[in-house]
């Protein structure tokens, strides 16, 4: 409620209109029921905009969750997200087959282009002790390069305006979930991952092992867990959920490949990771929120005064004011310990 104040404030500062659009903001991605000539149901293309936003987010959190849980900081997300839509898009253009297996074989493309993507800097890291973060980093410029080196030079449509592939084929894309949107399957696919995340991570050896080495890695080595191999496959699992985040925007909602693919969006899913304590069931929730304040912020910038870059300081803010919760048990513990450190004085004064 602090952040909603304080992102009210900001934009009554800058807006003439400072209630339209934070009203914009708050209630954009809802679809509005009318009553006029029987029930109807109109603005349903923002609401779908929100559960697409979502859907992706969701997956990239559940991803950088798994990495997370292992105590290993990987910024790996954004380049599996490319790889994965380039491999959907290259047996979606070059390996032609019926529908579901065509649509099958992409998905499993984009999940295997992220699973190996992530088993690289997994196998440095463990093996060879290379930080996780530079290595990550610099493999998502590789990445990048490799995106527009085969796009442009072997899956191109030279008769399209634009650089990108041609429109993919029937067979090979997502089908719709809610007409009149672009949310497709692939949302019920993100709900079996939370589910299969969570039940990974809390019914599974793996799981266990999981949390073991982001714990204590030597106790969880003296116990015999292959403290090595855990986290290996934590970055190579994690790769397949960013590949399907890949596969998502390829297959079901731009159902082309162009050139410039959301950038940036594997670092939100770091966000939704943190906001959610790296919980798969908290995963979902905060991607749905956070899903709802971009989709809401993109309303606000297109319906008012309001620029995008106050759009982007509300955002910050509002996440900044949810994660300071953190601060608090910390806070409460050095009053804590004063308090105690107070009454042993004063008890050891009196001589009790």
């Amino acid at each position: 409620m602090i952040a909603l104040v304080i992102g009210f404030v900001i934009t009554a500062s800058v807006s003439k209109e400072p209630v339209r659009a934070y009203t914009a903001l708050l209630t954009g991605p809802l679809p509005r029921v009318s009553f006029a000539h029987g029930v109807e149901i109109t603005n349903l293309n923002r609401f779908g905009n929100w559960l697409e936003e979502s859907t992706t987010l969701i997956l990239l959190g559940l991803a950088v969750s798994l990495v997370f849980r292992a105590r290993q900081f990987s910024l790996g997300a954004e380049g599996q997200v490319l790889l994965g839509a380039l491999a959907a898009a290259a047996v979606a253009v070059k390996a032609p087959a019926p529908f579901p297996l065509h649509l099958l074989l992409a998905l499993g493309a984009a999940g295997m282009a992220g699973f190996l993507w992530g088993l690289i800097p997994g196998l440095l890291k463990a093996y060879l002790a290379v930080d996780e973060i530079v290595c990550t980093l610099m493999l998502n410029v590789i990445a990048l390069q490799l995106f527009d080196l085969v796009l442009l030079n072997w899956l191109r449509d030279p008769s399209a305006g634009f650089l990108g592939t041609a429109a993919f084929p029937a067979s090979a894309v997502l089908p719709l979930l809610i007409p009149g949107t672009r949310v497709s399957w692939m949302l019920v696919v993100m709900l079996a991952a939370v589910f299969a995340v969570w039940f990974l991570m809390e019914r599974t050896p793996f799981g266990y092992a999981l949390k073991m080495v982001g714990a204590n890695r030597k106790f969880a080595e003296y116990g015999g867990i292959n403290a090595r191999r855990v986290i290996a496959l934590s970055m190579a699992v994690s790769g397949i959920l960013a590949g399907l985040a890949g596969a998502h925007l390829s297959l079901g909602l731009l159902k082309r490949l162009t050139v410039s693919l959301a950038p940036g969006l594997g670092f939100e899913g770091i966000v939704v990771a943190l906001l959610a304590r790296n919980d798969p069931r908290g995963v979902l929730v905060t991607g749905l929120f956070y899903g709802y304040l971009r989709t809401g912020a993109q309303i606000m910038e297109r319906s008012s005064d309001v620029t995008r870059e106050v759009v982007l300081i509300i955002q910050a803010v509002i996440i900044l004011l949810i994660t300071a919760e953190r601060l608090f048990p910390p806070f409460q513990q050095w009053r804590r310990t004063r308090n105690d450190g107070g009454a042993i004085a004063i008890d050891h004064e009196f001589g009790g």
